[in-house]
């Protein structure tokens, strides 16, 4: 070992190889990615839910959670989910805390959490989970609402790697990103489609801008 360190030591620094570009960057404009983002989702039966401004999403995310009658909605602790809940309910909300026993979590009739990145190509969406809390309210209650702005669209995981390097690259943040593309589901060998068995039977994603 110390004869190839010392050889190699001898010729210039070797530079590392360009990362190919796999999948190319289009830089398709924000509606063309909005709508793909849309139509990917939707087939694997999520829904969409656009807003021009965010007093709209606060009107529509009201009308949804009045019409699927949530009584008891678990709500991530971020910016843009405190900003979208203003018209609803107190009552309803409740916001993680320390150690939330899961049973409980399981027991509400939905979450609302923040997507960092939303993923065009796939429908799919990039959350950062500091805590196990935070992971668990994408998974446990039977219905998740994402909170979205249209800025956040990449085309696909490529052009958005530069975010999630820093973002896992940051030895001050701790978590993980969880990747949600459309409810959960499954199928047997007779290929019958079952949603919400490993995760929510619903999503929905409330996208803004």
């Amino acid at each position: 070992m110390h004869r190839i360190h010392t050889e190699l030591s001898k010729g210039p620094p070797t530079q590392a190889p360009p990362v190919p570009e796999v999948w190319p960057r289009l830089n398709a404009d924000t509606a063309l990615l909005a709508d793909r983002f849309e139509s990917e989702l939707k087939a694997v039966h999520g829904e969409v839910i656009r807003s021009a401004t965010m007093i709209e999403a606060q009107k529509q995310l009201a009308e949804l959670v009045k019409a699927a009658e949530w009584t008891s909605i678990g709500v991530m602790y971020r910016p843009i989910c405190c900003e979208a809940v203003n018209q609803l309910d107190p009552k309803t909300i409740q916001w993680p805390k320390p150690n939330w026993p899961p049973v409980e979590m399981a027991d509400l009739g939905a979450s609302i959490v923040a997507a960092d990145i939303l993923l065009a190509d796939t429908g799919s969406s990039l959350i950062t989970c500091p805590t196990a809390e935070d992971r668990l309210l994408s998974y446990l209650p039977p219905a998740c609402v994402i909170i979205a702005r249209v800025d956040q669209l990449a085309e696909h995981l490529p052009a958005a790697w530069d975010t999630v390097a820093r973002r896992c690259a940051d030895r001050e943040l701790s978590g993980e990103f969880v990747i949600v593309t459309g409810p959960s589901r499954t199928s047997d060998i007779e290929k019958t489609l079952i949603l919400g068995v490993h995760g929510p039977k619903r999503l929905v994603v409330l996208l803004v801008g």
